[in-house]
């Protein structure tokens, strides 16, 4: 006889169907709670079922929290950007000694206008080819653009060391050389960019304290070496110490952002500039660079012409890139607390302010150090905090395009300036009144070309901007 499963007891089956019914009146209840808009945290979903795929946003750019602003790597860009400045703007600072030397020695037979031509070329190029330089970093990074434009720089110096002739000088410097310079800061300016965010201005500001240096350094021994050894050999003695320091930049300097090679487009740099921000703040670059350099090429001129001593002349640049080094430190620090477009308003219009009513009107030895001291930690900033502006408003994926872009814009400034500025100085046999005054209203008018940037974004409010 088989076994047959005995059925359950029937206590046993009313409890299983009080569980089910109290079960059932469970889920109801908070069904209807929920259904009323009461919160119940126990009923959240299911941990273990399939969630629903978020459509992928386009991704934007790197947000302030992503830059380290700091550690090992971001400060070695800085120091290797500093060596890479001491070389490229550092020796921009002292085209005051290439234009005395020029016109006492082989280029005698021109006038100062003709041979200021040299040092403006060679500014406009190294600024303008920021544009190329700026597109190719953003393409490819910057270590194969640092390690050409190291090896060109330097043999464009070592080729004016041989130049006797105006079309030597100008080719060896103006074009070969500086275009190699351009390759080098344009690199090192926009790697920086990559690491910093809140400290990012007072991070420019301590690189670009190299050129400062550079400028208290070079002129006096540039100026000592032609005494001792002659111009060709000071020029190759450059050469060799700059070769030095930008195999350490060429080591060091590297951008946190990985390359976005991309087909170039002439529109780009044009897309660029449909930002109203963007196009004031280049305008603004652009007036203030147009007689930012006039000091430096033409006060030693002026201090010959006003009979200072010949042994305190040759220590004018060195004392104007002295102060400079605090002015171009400190208001990046103080910027990155109280915005940099205020820091930049008040800086330049300092600088327009001591040419007008410094600069202007004196004519003595005690005059024109007053003027270079205060002319140069005031306009020291205006180098600093140019790139920190552009970075502030545009995508800093492609920064290396946008400063190029304001770079080619305001190295018409640098191309022009000097050379009217000369131009002024024949046209008035000698007088040096005019170069100032047309040095102080145009950076008066890049001054408040800035104060318009910062009202097209925050209007008159007391805000940092």
């Amino acid at each position: 006889m088989s076994e047959k499963t005995p059925p359950p007891p029937a206590a046993a089956q009313l409890a299983d169907d009080s569980t089910a019914r109290n079960s059932l009146e469970l889920v109801s209840s908070r069904a209807s709670k929920s259904d009323a808009g009461v919160a119940d945290v126990e009923l959240g979903p299911d941990p273990d079922a399939a969630k629903p795929e978020a459509p992928a946003a386009a991704p934007g750019p790197p947000g302030a929290g992503d830059f380290p602003d700091g550690g090992a790597a971001a400060w070695l860009v800085v120091a290797g950007g500093w060596a890479a400045l001491f070389c490229t703007f550092g020796l921009v600072n002292c085209v005051g000694v290439f234009e005395k030397y020029y016109v006492a020695e082989p280029l005698k037979e021109y006038s100062s206008s003709t041979v200021s031509w040299i040092p403006s070329v060679e500014i406009f190029m190294m600024v303008f080819c920021g544009t190329v330089f700026g597109r190719l970093f953003d393409n490819y990074g910057p270590r194969w653009i640092l390690w050409g434009g190291t090896v060109t720089y330097v043999f464009g110096l070592m080729m004016t060391s041989l130049s006797t002739k105006y079309y030597q000088f100008f080719l060896s410097q103006s074009i070969v050389a500086s275009l190699g310079s351009s390759a080098v800061f344009t690199c090192c300016m926009s790697s920086l960019v990559s690491w910093f965010s809140k400290r990012r201005a007072a991070a420019f500001g301590i690189m670009v304290s190299g050129s400062s240096v550079g400028g208290v350094v070079l002129p006096i021994m540039m100026t000592k070496l032609i005494d001792r050894i002659g111009f060709p050999w000071m020029m190759r003695s450059v050469a060799f110490l700059f070769l030095a320091l930008l195999i350490f930049a060429c080591l060091t300097v590297r951008s946190r952002l990985p390359p976005r090679p991309r087909p170039f487009s002439i529109m780009e740099y044009v897309h660029v500039l449909k930002d109203l921000r963007m196009v004031i703040t280049v305008s603004g670059l652009f007036f203030f660079m147009w007689g930012m350099f006039m000091p430096f090429n033409y006060v030693l001129l002026q201090a010959q012409a006003a009979n200072m001593s010949p042994t305190l002349i040759p220590y004018l640049l060195p004392i104007l890139n002295a102060v400079s080094i605090f002015g171009r430190i400190i208001p990046g620090i103080v910027a990155d607390k109280i915005g940099r477009y205020n820091v930049m308003i008040v800086i330049t219009f300092i600088s327009a302010l001591f040419c007008l009513a410094v600069w202007t009107p004196v004519n003595n030895t005690a005059g024109i150090l007053v003027f270079m001291i205060i002319f140069g930690f005031s306009s020291g900033g205006f180098i600093s905090l140019g790139p920190t502006l552009i970075a502030q408003i545009v995508d800093i994926r492609q920064i290396g395009t946008s400063v190029g872009t304001a770079l080619a814009i305001q190295s018409f400034g640098a191309l022009t300036g000097s050379p009217i500025g000369g131009a002024i100085v024949a046209a008035q046999n000698g007088s040096f009144l005019g170069l100032q005054l047309f040095c102080g209203f145009a950076m008066l008018t890049g001054s408040l070309t800035f104060l318009v940037a910062r009202y097209t974004q925050a209007g008159f409010k007391l805000v940092k901007v």
